[in-house]
């Protein structure tokens, strides 16, 4: 005995199964993806890594790392030349404290004297200090040499990040981990050898 073939049904049979299976498979994809991380929270604890062709010499500009403002300086020969004049106002002029990575345990607390990679937020309650670059008389002193003011509660930063004496903030900007891929690229938050 053989059964007729119904090609109507057998087709909407085949077509009912694709549907479904595409169906199914657009539901599954939203619940698959939400068990990975959005780029925000990966942007939060990932390296950065930033182009600095664009950074003039005097300049400083903000990234984000790890929910954090790092700020990057271009420091002028000038700027570098007023590091040491003032060590005597400072409270830890030669970052003595562990608030940088080893490599940049030095006058300039960098790895290349002329760019400061350091976090923009002040070591007394977490504010963030504003950029005051002019090497001149200013409303911060007749002898201020550039560097950071924290407006909440009066902290002040030279341009090497380190705090003055005096001050509410007890030691200097924390300086991350970073390291140069290329003279103009640097990753904020690895400094491991591997990748460099």
């Amino acid at each position: 005995m053989t059964d007729k073939v119904n090609l109507k049904k057998r087709r909407l049979l085949i077509a009912s199964t694709a549907a479904g299976g595409v169906a199914a498979a657009g539901a599954g994809a939203p619940f698959v993806l939400s068990f990975m991380p959005s780029e925000r929270v990966k942007a939060a604890g990932a390296p950065v890594e930033v182009d600095l062709k664009t950074l003039k010499p005097g300049m400083m500009i903000s990234v984000e790392w790890q929910g954090k403002p790092v700020w990057i300086v271009h420091r002028t020969k000038e700027m570098l030349d007023l590091l040491s004049n003032h060590n005597d106002k400072l409270v830890d002029p030669e970052s003595s404290v562990e608030q940088q990575p080893k490599y940049c345990t030095n006058a300039y607390r960098s790895i290349k004297p002329e760019y400061l990679v350091v976090l923009g937020v002040c070591t007394h309650l977490g504010c963030s200090p504003t950029y005051r670059p002019e090497v001149a008389p200013t409303d911060l002193g007749k002898d201020w040499p550039g560097g950071w003011f924290c407006p909440c509660h009066g902290s002040r930063f030279d341009l090497a990040a380190r705090v003055y004496k005096g001050v509410p903030a007890p030691s200097n900007l924390i300086v991350p981990p970073h390291k140069y891929l290329s003279d103009t690229r640097v990753l904020i938050g690895d400094d491991s050898k591997e990748a460099a």
